[in-house]
């Protein structure tokens, strides 16, 4: 997340005075990227359009968990990111006069879809979400039917709890139980402590329309959060004493090798799930299906839709090259090359004419909008100082998960650290 850094970027960029950090001999896009798995894609590119355009375009990406330290480095520069990223409204908030209005440029002119976009006070788009993912809880579709069941069965949390209970009590039998295993390692706690939580978090505040985060938060939904807690390590093949050291990878391996009905994960994991060199699981075997959790109204709920990656236009580089950064974006997202690259790596995007996806998790999700139903909000983007925050739910879960906890524990985690980490990172202690 940005604000961790952003009060040392701002502050050193006022005693180094980084207004007009352009080259000397013109304008130049430097893209800043958050996402490693994506740099070749993103190195290839920038080449392409240097070579088209001879424009240069330079494309540094940070290590994984890095991005903060980075940009903060790379921004006390004289040759600074163009282009770089936001994670959401209170990131961008923190920027403060960092972010170029992008408002009736010739991008903006391409978006198809605004819901992806992080607004200004006086209606600036100053953040453009160029991708959107979703998530959700992966299900093999062909071993459910194996149990006697389809997708069509479950439509609420009563339904997958009788269906992943069913399973569970005959995983001998079938060869097969209901879910992967909860890992608490750090390589797989983000799926709880962030993605999982997301779902109290949405319950308790679907009905406001915040755009920064709350100083509190009641808890008042956290019933559902431990019901599907509950359900996952109740009904899968992994001890709930042995979740501290099971990984992100173990997970994805027992689903992928057919171990287990239900994996909770996203639209990320479709690559690696189909790629023949690794689990080649059919396409047609694989759907996604909502988080259930005993909400209002979860019917009519859709998958988990949302995105941390935010183009931000560096309004304090020269003027031509904040021209030279949107020219190239603009191909980005009207070329061939461009869209091309966009939907391999990243799927759906709000613009025009972009290139349909053939991963059938953004399908599915597509098909539950068709029907009236509608995407369930990234709310888990407005937890304070994520990090340390996280850790704590994932130590009371882990107590908890092991018997040597209490949901209590949880519960405290959850709001009482909500409260201390916003003091800590407002400077309200």
């Amino acid at each position: 997340m940005l604000r961790k850094t952003v009060s040392f970027i701002l502050a050193s960029a006022l005693m180094l005075g980084l207004c007009g950090c352009g080259k000397p001999n013109g304008g130049y896009v430097y893209y800043l990227n958050f996402k490693p798995e994506a740099d070749a894609a993103w190195q290839e590119l920038a080449q392409e359009y240097t070579e088209k355009t001879g424009v240069p375009v330079k494309v540094v990406t940070a290590a994984s968990n890095t991005y903060d330290d980075t940009l903060s480095a790379q921004l006390n520069k004289s040759y600074c990111p163009t282009l770089f990223i936001c994670n959401n409204a209170q990131g961008l908030e923190d920027l403060g006069n960092y972010p170029y209005d992008l408002t009736g440029t010739a991008l903006e002119g391409q978006l198809e879809n605004y819901e992806y976009c992080l607004w200004g006070k006086n209606g600036e788009i100053f953040g453009m979400g160029f991708c959107y993912e979703a998530y959700g809880i992966i299900t093999n579709k062909a071993l459910l039917a194996q149990a006697g069941y389809s997708v069509e069965d479950i439509n609420c949390f009563e339904d997958l709890k009788n269906v992943a209970e069913d399973i569970h009590a005959r995983s001998e039998e079938l060869g097969f139980d209901a879910f992967t295993s909860s890992g608490l390692d750090p390589s797989s706690s983000w799926r709880f402590s962030g993605h999982l939580a997301n779902m109290p978090l949405y319950y308790e505040l679907f009905e406001t329309d915040l755009t920064t985060q709350p100083a509190e938060i009641t808890g008042s939904k956290l019933n559902l959060y431990r019901n599907i807690w509950d359900l996952y390590i109740n009904n899968s093949g992994t001890s709930k004493t042995s979740l501290t050291t099971a990984t992100g990878n173990q997970a994805e391996e027992e689903f992928g090798s057919g171990k287990a009905v239900f994996f909770q994960n996203g639209t990320w994991e479709y690559s690696s799930l189909t790629d023949p060199a690794k689990y080649g699981i059919a396409p047609e075997d694989l759907t996604m299906i909502p988080i259930y959790c005993g909400g209002d109204y979860e019917e009519n709920c859709a998958l988990c839709c949302g995105t941390e990656n935010y183009w931000v236009v560096n309004s304090k580089a020269s003027q031509e090259s904040i021209d030279a950064t949107l020219d190239f974006l603009y191909w980005v997202v009207t070329s061939d090359e461009g869209k091309t690259m966009l939907s391999k790596e990243f799927g759906v995007t709000p613009f025009k004419d972009s290139i349909p996806t053939d991963n059938v998790f953004f399908n599915a999700e597509k098909a539950y909008e068709e029907q009236g139903k509608h995407p369930v909000k990234w709310t888990f983007c407005m937890t304070p100082n994520t990090d340390v925050w996280r850790e704590g739910v994932t130590s009371a879960l882990a107590d908890y998960s092991a018997g040597i906890g209490t949901w209590d524990a949880v519960e405290n985690a959850f709001v009482n650290g909500w409260k201390f980490q916003y003091k800590l990172e407002h400077g309200t202690m």
